[in-house]
């Protein structure tokens, strides 16, 4: 699980800082980041917090530095992401669109060099999908990578985002989205054989195992 931008700050394609700092004149969230990045963080931490509780076997990457000039730097998300849907793995890298006309809203971006994924397809569900060549393909998608973007950073998303008595429910409602989407995405379990001992009746139907993990994301 990936936080959009979190390699890109100061630099070109650093994310959007949303409405209450571009408009209204609020303090950045963190004034090392752009406020996209700060919520992409929160938001990427309680997806794999909620999914671990759930059963996922999931993790979040964070690069080493705010600023990588060189994206196919083997720190990136872009080259983390890419060596883990190369193993067989899922990558998913969480954004905040643009606020205003500038933004499209909530949906996932999918991977371009993989086929889509049952995953894929319940985000797609629950979020929107955009178009599979979004602005000729960015560069994550290129990758292997699916973009999720949860919405606009504006309006009362974004209020209830900063808002501290708000902040917290609001995080968890989304990863709860989140992990709802990969968890119903998961094939169903394969039944699990049961071996009867001798003088018990074999004819009685195999119990089922729960579904407890997914691939990496």
């Amino acid at each position: 699980m990936l936080a959009g931008h979190a390699d890109s700050q100061r630099m070109q394609g650093s994310g959007t800082s949303g409405a209450a700092v571009d408009l209204h004149g609020a303090k950045p969230m963190d004034p090392r980041m752009r406020d996209e990045l700060y919520w992409n963080l929160k938001v990427r931490d309680a997806v794999v917090q909620h999914g671990r509780r759930r059963g996922l076997n999931i993790r979040a990457y964070t690069p080493p530095a705010l600023t990588i000039a060189n994206g196919n730097h083997p720190s990136t998300n872009w080259s983390v992401g890419k060596k883990h849907v190369g193993s067989g793995g899922y990558a998913l890298e969480i954004h905040f669109d643009a606020y205003g006309r500038d933004g499209y809203g909530s949906g996932l971006i999918p991977a371009i060099r993989r086929h889509p994924s049952t995953i894929d397809e319940s985000l797609a569900v629950s979020f929107g999908r955009y178009p599979l060549m979004f602005r000729g393909g960015l560069g994550a998608p290129k990758r292997g990578i699916g973009i999720l973007e949860i919405g606009k950073l504006e309006g009362r998303l974004e209020t209830r985002l900063r808002d501290p008595k708000t902040r917290q429910a609001t995080l968890d409602a989304i990863a709860r989205r989140v992990t709802d989407a990969i968890l119903n995405g998961l094939p169903p379990a394969p039944p699990m054989e049961v071996s009867s001992p001798p003088d018990v009746d074999g004819n009685a139907p195999p119990e089922k195992d729960p579904r407890t993990s997914s691939e990496d994301g």
